[in-house]
């Protein structure tokens, strides 16, 4: 199992040495990557549900705050050496995908081919709408386009595409990126449509464990995606082997006393407790684990040193019972 973790887009650890000492702590400590999610605006007030919390709102709408992601990861690419540097995920039609393939192809060349690029198709109408974008409505459509559009960018020597929503031709597309054929593409999303993106063009499915529409919290409601997203994958022509499953989990805690309760969740109790989840984890095909530690995406942490003490528990009390 590869570990990973989470940085948020806003609030106290989005602070410059706050990031900087949180995303050293994990590459010290062993930690595999590191990731940050998108947003450029917030609306003052939206009618869209956020569909990974129980009130369908994102924590990070009341502050209206909001880092722009791949500036956050080229600050952090500086100030690490070896880290694998993760988008978690980025929404794929906000950017204009020559101006996108560039920033991902350059941040992956500034890095020495530390970049992941997790994408998704977004859900929030109102910041489509502010940011002039294709139809929110077409999301799904303009996404999967955007990614064909990357991959041509950076594997082709005369790259050429004719879509809906992206034409280019007669350019030279240069540097590529160090990582080859391309950066690995993580595929976030639970949904049908999700799966079948992941199937068709994804290196990794990477899910998150509270999307109420599409519950993965528990490890036989995985088991069940992870077998519709191989049969997908055969549909595709394409081995399930070759689609890896990278799990992201907002539930985290570490108790000295365990839980002997049933309705425990996944990632909860005691070390032990939590690496046998992991081990399960495991045998279900999940080969990366990325943990929301604190801020916005957790239970409101905002100490970076108690974010850091967190993570130094995970990797030294749970990875070695794993």
């Amino acid at each position: 199992m590869q570990y990973g973790f989470t940085i948020p887009g806003s609030g106290r650890l989005t602070e410059p040495q706050n990031m900087s000492a949180i995303a050293k702590k994990g590459e010290d400590l062993g930690y595999h990557l590191v990731v940050v999610p998108d947003h450029v605006i917030f609306p003052l007030e939206n009618d869209s549900v956020y569909p990974y919390d129980e009130h369908g709102v994102h924590p990070g709408t009341s502050a209206g705050a909001c880092l722009e992601q791949l500036t956050v990861l080229a600050f952090l690419a500086g100030q690490t050496s070896k880290i694998r540097l993760g988008t978690s995920v980025m929404i794929v039609p906000h950017r204009n995908p020559i101006v996108a393939a560039k920033a991902l192809a350059t941040l992956d060349v500034l890095s020495n081919g530390r970049v992941n690029v997790g994408v998704g198709a977004g859900w929030l109408k109102e910041e489509f709408e502010t940011l002039g974008l294709p139809p929110f409505e077409e999301r799904g459509a303009v996404t999967d386009e955007y990614i064909m559009a990357f991959k041509e960018l950076w594997t082709s020597d005369k790259p050429s595409f004719q879509g809906k929503y992206c034409q280019f031709d007669n350019i030279s597309f240069l540097p590529k990126p160090v990582q080859k054929p391309h950066p690995p593409i993580w595929v976030g999303g639970e949904s049908n449509r999700a799966l079948r993106r992941a199937a068709r063009m994804g290196d990794v499915w990477h899910p998150v464990n509270t999307n109420l529409s599409f519950p993965l919290g528990t490890p036989e409601q995985l088991e069940v995606a992870i077998g519709k997203l191989a049969v997908r994958a055969e549909r595709e022509g394409r081995s399930p082997s070759e689609i890896k499953v990278a799990f992201r989990t907002q539930v985290h805690q570490i108790s000295s006393n365990g839980s002997s309760s049933e309705a425990r969740a996944p990632f909860s109790g005691s070390a032990d407790q939590i690496a046998s989840d992991i081990r399960r984890y495991e045998d279900l095909g999940v080969s990366s684990l990325v943990v929301d530690f604190g801020g916005v995406a957790s239970s409101g942490i905002s100490d970076p040193n108690q974010v850091m003490q967190r993570m130094e528990e995970f990797a030294t009390g749970v990875w070695p019972k794993v």
